[in-house]
């Protein structure tokens, strides 16, 4: 073998993380996360907002250009099936230092949705049990009463999920589909026995648009929450390293995982619009979807639709945990992060310590109170953002228009451009003062506090950022060396022969004659 071969063929410890994620678990996973409580909660906030129709189709609209984004994600599992996804993506095309700020902001992201889901449930509880749950009564903050029963609730269920995570892939994938096929069931069920219900009228749905704003803006309203009410998708790549199957076939689980999720949106604004006597109702109640199913179907169809926020909030839980511990896991492995996070456990073969760190730190959630948590969330969704323009762009540099390049794919090529110009506008939205989803004065004030965090962990962090060789992290982080890295990125001259069909990554032809 000579010393090119001995190059490429070097071995580094990158853990041994078990392939066994078939590909209904990782859709389950993806469309789960995607839809969490809000299918459920907020459809009576878009209505009152842009009215049921315009609502409909800018949610279908948001998942069609999260497609657009998905493209990017696809083309780039399908040669790097890394632990990591954003991370390793950013690494890729920008290096070290951008792919840790890019991913610091994402963990946060991640971990924020897990604190939500965990505090929505118990919100669930006092909505359904409100006698029993608002005992004990701590103290309050922003508003928010914080009573010691929900503080226990939250606890419960979030040390809960992060025993189910350490088990093992193989167990929260599962448990996810699981929870995911009792979610549509019971969405099904409530939209079509909604045509049964005492309010149901077609005429309900009237006014079809927010009349005072018009269909454009009322439609682009909704349009620029998709990011956040489809973050989720982005769980696909985080476990990459962990799929049983071919990762060509990852932009097929985003779409249909998009599509799903869509769904599920829709039919729950129209399920909640013509149920509801729209001046009524649309004036006088916090949470109008939980209100027209009880006026429709009474205490039995508000327990019914408890079950499906429940699937919605397990499975929310359960996907971006297992995500997050998988891009923390990718960083430490790579010793961006400290090295700590990369250890996996000795039977179950998960990053246990990384799991343990994150559920720790979501513990502090349900004493921050609902309306504080919210703040620091919504200042979370840039982060989300920030990953999929990051992504984007290095998919576009990544592909080639050139005929002669290894990476000459000029439809991956456009579809990243396109991809790269809605992520950057999603930003602007939430960044601009004014724009529809522009963030609250609180929200800018965390922003700026976890980039300063950011900052002073990346100040104690430069010094071993610096040193670490480069072909080492190349091979922790995309398991390939940085050689193959130069030739795969460099632009060949017109008389080379292209290496289109050659995966950039070995592990894709294992799977080519299955």
């Amino acid at each position: 073998m000579g010393e090119r071969d001995r190059k490429h063929h070097k071995k580094v410890d990158r853990g041994d993380l078990q392939q066994n994620l078939s590909e209904k678990f990782v859709w389950a996973i993806a469309y789960g996360s995607c839809i969490g409580w809000g299918s459920f909660i907020l459809p009576g906030d878009w209505i009152k907002q842009s009215g049921p129709i315009s609502a409909a189709i800018g949610i279908t609209i948001g998942a069609l250009l999260m497609i657009i984004i998905g493209v990017s994600y696809g083309a780039l599992v399908k040669h790097f099936p890394v632990s990591g996804g954003a991370f390793a993506f950013s690494y890729l095309s920008f290096g070290r230092y951008v792919s840790f700020f890019s991913s610091w902001f994402l963990t946060f992201g991640y971990i924020c949705v897990v604190a939500l889901n965990a505090t929505a449930f118990s919100l669930l509880l006092k909505f359904m049990m409100p006698s029993v749950l608002e005992h004990g009564k701590l103290y309050t903050i922003a508003g928010w009463d914080v009573y010691i029963t929900e503080i226990i609730i939250a606890t419960v269920l979030l040390l809960l999920f992060t025993f189910i995570t350490i088990r093992g892939a193989h167990v929260s994938g599962s448990l996810q589909y699981y929870f995911c096929v009792a979610m549509v069931i019971v969405v099904l069920l409530m939209f079509f026995g909604s045509f049964f219900g005492s309010e149901f009228s077609f005429s309900n749905l009237q006014p079809l648009t927010n009349e005072s704003k018009g269909w454009f803006t009322s439609i682009i309203l909704i349009v620029a929450v998709a990011p956040w009410a489809y973050v989720g998708f982005d769980n696909i790549p985080q476990t990459a390293e962990e799929f049983d199957f071919a990762p060509n076939k990852t932009f097929k689980l985003i779409v249909y995982s998009l599509l799903a999720a869509a769904g599920t949106y829709v039919l729950m604004i129209l399920y909640t619009a013509w149920l509801s006597k729209s001046s009524e109702s649309l004036n006088g109640n916090l949470w109008l979807t939980g209100a027209v199913t009880q006026q429709a179907f009474g205490y039995i169809g508000l327990f019914i639709l408890a079950i499906a926020i429940i699937m919605g909030i397990f499975t929310g839980l359960n996907g971006f945990l297992m995500s997050s511990s998988r891009l923390l896991f990718s960083m430490g492995r790579s010793g961006i992060m400290p090295g700590v996070f990369s250890k996996l456990h000795s039977r179950y073969k998960t990053p246990y310590v990384a799991i343990l760190f994150l559920g720790a730190l979501t513990l502090i959630a349900p004493w921050l109170g609902r309306t504080a948590l919210t703040w620091i969330v919504d200042m979370s969704s840039t982060g989300v953002s920030v990953a999929y323009l990051v992504t984007c762009l290095s998919a576009a540099k990544l592909f080639s228009y050139n005929k002669a390049s290894n990476t000459y794919a000029p439809v991956y090529k456009t579809f990243a451009i396109v991809g790269s110009v809605f992520a950057f506008i999603f930003l602007g939205l939430l960044l601009i003062p004014g724009s529809p989803a522009a963030l609250s004065l609180p929200s800018y004030i965390a922003l700026i506090a976890w980039l300063v965090l950011g900052l002073i962990f990346f100040i104690v962090r430069y010094p071993k950022l610096k040193r670490i060789d480069k072909d080492e992290l190349s091979r922790l982080i995309l398991d390939t060396s940085q050689e193959r890295v130069d030739e795969i990125i460099e632009e060949p001259g017109d008389n080379d022969t292209p290496e289109t069909d050659r995966p950039l990554n070995t592990r894709d032809s294992n799977y080519k004659n299955q």
